[in-house]
C-alpha cells in the first residue's frame, strides 16, 4: 500500500503545477458560446425580416397606378380605375406610355382639330362638299320588240288581222289593213322565251273559249298565259306553229278565216292550216 503521505492533498497543486480554477463555476464558457449564437441567429432573423419588408414596399409601390394583372383579369376581378377629366373612369397606363383616353379623343373627333370653328363665331362651318345633281324624271324606254306580220303557209297573201275584237285570216289590203296586221312581237307575258303579240293600239292577242281575240291587258295571270304562245316545229320551210302556253296540246289555226286554237300533233289532218310566217310588219 502506498504512503499517503506521497499523494498530493486538495490544497496543493498538481504535479505539472496547475491547479483547478476554483473562482468560477464549472461549464461558464460553454454558456457563453451558447449566448452568443442565440445572439447572432436573432439579428440574422430580423435582418432577412427588414429585407422582406423593404422588397414588399417597392413590389407594392411599383404596382400602384397600373390596371389588374392579366391574373387578375382572367380570375374574374373587377380593375380599379381613375377617373378621367371628363368623370367617366379610365384605366391608367403604365408610366412612360401614351394615355389611351388620350389616343382615343384624338380619333374619334379629327374635325375638332383638323376644323376648328373660328373665334367669335357661333355658326357652324359651311359644308364644301359637291352636291349630287338633281334626279330628273326620265320615261321609261318602251319594251323591245319586233314590228311583224303573222302570214299564212297554204294561203299566199293572207295575213291575220285584228279588227273588231277579232282575228282572221284577210287577203291584204289597204293602209287600214296593214295597220291591222301589224303587231309588236314582245316577250310572252306568261313565259319571256315565248311570245305575245300587241296590236297597234295597246291590246293583246289571247285566246278565250278557244277563239283568238284582241283585249285589253287585265293584269291577271290568266290572261297572261291565255296571250303567250310558244314557238314548235313545223314541216313547212321557214314557218312555225304556235302553241298555247296553257293548252300545249292546242295551237293556233285559220278555220273558215277565223283564228282559233286547235288539238295538234303529228297526225293532224290539215297540217298546213296551223303554219305560219312572221314577215316583216306591213305597216
Amino acid at each position: 500500500m502506498p504512503d499517503n503521505k506521497s499523494r498530493p492533498s486538495p490544497e496543493q497543486p498538481w504535479g505539472n503545477g496547475w491547479a483547478p480554477e476554483s473562482s468560477r463555476a464549472p461549464g461558464t464558457r460553454r454558456l457563453w458560446l451558447a449566448g452568443a449564437l442565440a445572439v447572432a441567429t436573432v439579428v440574422a432573423c430580423v435582418t432577412a425580416i427588414s429585407v422582406t419588408e423593404k422588397a414588399n414596399d417597392k413590389q407594392s409601390a411599383a404596382r400602384q397606378g397600373r390596371t389588374t394583372s392579366d391574373k387578375e383579369t382572367a380570375s374574374g376581378l373587377i380593375s380599379f380605375a381613375t377617373p378621367s377629366a371628363s368623370g367617366s373612369p379610365t384605366a391608367s397606363a403604365p408610366a412612360g406610355s401614351p394615355s389611351p383616353s388620350a389616343s382615343a379623343s384624338a380619333s374619334a373627333s379629327p374635325s375638332a382639330s383638323a376644323s376648328p370653328r373660328p373665334q367669335g363665331s357661333s355658326s357652324p362651318r359651311p359644308s364644301t362638299a359637291p352636291q349630287a345633281p338633281p334626279v330628273k324624271d326620265v320615261p321609261a324606254p318602251r319594251p323591245a320588240s319586233n314590228r311583224k306580220s303573222v302570214q299564212s303557209v297554204n294561203y299566199a297573201g293572207f295575213y291575220w288581222r285584228a279588227s273588231g275584237g277579232l282575228v282572221r285570216l284577210e287577203q291584204a289590203g289597204g293602209s287600214e289593213f296593214r295597220e291591222d296586221a301589224s303587231f309588236d312581237v314582245v316577250a310572252g307575258l306568261s313565259r319571256s322565251s315565248c311570245y305575245s303579240f300587241r296590236t297597234h293600239d295597246g291590246t293583246y292577242l289571247r285566246h278565250r273559249n278557244f277563239v283568238l281575240r284582241a283585249e285589253r291587258n287585265d293584269g291577271s295571270n290568266l290572261f297572261s298565259q291565255d296571250a303567250t304562245f310558244c314557238p314548235d316545229w313545223s314541216s313547212y320551210s321557214g314557218s312555225m306553229t304556235l302553241r298555247s302556253v296553257n293548252y300545249p296540246d292546242r295551237a293556233l289555226r285559220h278555220q273558215n278565216t277565223e283564228m282559233r286554237l286547235d288539238q295538234y300533233g303529228y297526225n293532224t289532218r290539215g297540217g298546213e292550216d296551223f303554219a305560219f310566217r312572221l314577215v316583216g310588219g306591213l305597216a
